[in-house]
């Protein structure tokens, strides 16, 4: 049984991205059209560029599929790019300006070469869509245990809403966000936010913000504290961070922490004999200013994560740079980009995350099959329960 884990690969304007996945059970079956519907969802949110009318992302299942069910084998998905124009070079030119903020200038030199397009086709947030598949394969795992995301964007430049999110209900988060064109579950934020945007757009710039995900219905235990590689928070922080134009992450209560007193901070532990269901079989906190992790593991209670995205390197307006060819000054080159990335931000920030505790997950309840992996699962919240031993 392998550990769950992801390779992508792929250009923004190659012919395919594709996501590998090593790990997934036996026996679990793979909803397309849901898969599908993430996908669409990640090329939405006002402010997008006009890439996004241009590609209709779906996948194509290649491989470790048979009959709508995982075989254990690995898991190829693959998003065909409509814009797939790499090796014409009068439609996709050579980039000598580097834009400040994006990849360019470090990965020629790092390559050595002048032309910042070997760089930039890959390091384009265009790579996220593969994340995205594979996060919601992942999600179709965490769902055959009662386990449940949710993202949604926080802020945009300086507008923020309050809301407090809950899984109670759940269906009608989803509906106030899918409704809102920044992903945003609160209408009068979502407002103010898409005027920043067209602001931001009117003036040949672009703007940033702060996503949030939550994942509710995870069992204790899931991470370890025993080494640090396998602490989950860390892992998750990783992976926020390894969303393009991510450029900071907190989990729970995160730096506010540290304008408060211990006793502001940490959350008291409850015993309720009588509440013995999924996630907390009886132990419940009055807060979750610990973002449901504690020493690296799952403590039953939401996981709670915010990354915050700088805006977009690319403006329209450029910016000062140098010409790698002749090193004089020059304005940034323009690549078609994006005004405001946040909402589909929220998306790829709220699969990665998915993604990572499905990994947790694995490693927690192992199994080569589905058949395995619950029994594993149902015997564990067994002996949680009776607990102690004897």
């Amino acid at each position: 049984m392998a550990d769950l884990s992801c390779q992508t690969a792929g250009e923004s304007h190659g012919p395919a991205l594709t996501a590998l996945i090593n790990g997934l059970p036996a026996g679990l079956r793979v909803d397309p059209d849901f898969i599908n519907a993430e996908l669409r969802r990640r090329q939405g949110g006002y402010g997008r560029g006009a890439r996004q009318r241009i590609e209709s992302d779906s996948i194509a299942i290649l491989a470790g599929v048979r009959r709508g069910l995982s075989t254990g084998a690995p898991v190829v998905l693959q998003i065909t790019n409509r814009d797939a124009r790499l090796e014409d070079e009068h439609r996709t030119p050579p980039v000598h300006r580097p834009r400040p903020g994006h990849a360019d200038l470090a990965g020629s030199v790092k390559w050595l070469t002048t032309d910042c397009r070997d760089t930039l086709e890959r390091a384009s947030a265009r790579e996220t869509a593969s994340r995205v598949a594979a996060g919601a394969l992942a999600r179709l795992l965490l769902r055959e245990f009662g386990i449940e995301t949710f993202g949604f964007v926080r802020s945009i430049h300086q507008v923020k809403t309050e809301i407090v999110v809950d899984s109670g209900q759940l269906d009608q988060w989803r509906h106030r966000r899918d409704a809102s064109e920044v992903y945003c579950p609160d209408e009068g934020a979502s407002k103010a936010m898409i005027e920043v945007i067209h602001r931001a757009k009117t003036e040949k710039d672009t703007v940033g913000g702060v996503v949030e995900a939550h994942v509710f219905g995870c069992p204790i235990g899931l991470g370890s504290c025993m080494n640090w590689q396998e602490r989950l928070d860390a892992r998750l922080a990783g992976a926020v961070m390894g969303i393009q134009a991510f450029k900071g992450v907190e989990i729970g209560m995160g730096f506010e922490a540290t304008r408060r007193f211990g006793s502001q901070v940490h959350d008291p532990i409850h015993f309720d004999a009588a509440s013995r269901a999924l996630p907390s079989i009886g132990f419940t906190r009055s807060t979750n200013n610990a973002g449901g992790l504690e020493g690296g593991m799952t403590n039953s209670m939401p996981v709670v994560v915010r990354g915050a995205m700088k805006p977009i390197s690319t403006l329209l307006r450029g910016l000062p740079s140098v010409d790698l060819n002749s090193k004089q000054p020059e304005m940034s080159q323009y690549e078609r980009s994006d005004i405001c990335a946040v909402s589909a931000a929220s998306v790829v920030m709220e699969h990665v995350i998915a993604f990572e505790v499905a990994a947790a997950l694995r490693g927690k309840f192992g199994g080569d099959t589905m058949h395995e992996m619950r029994a594993n699962f149902s015997a564990f919240l067994d002996m949680a329960r009776r607990l102690p031993l004897r």
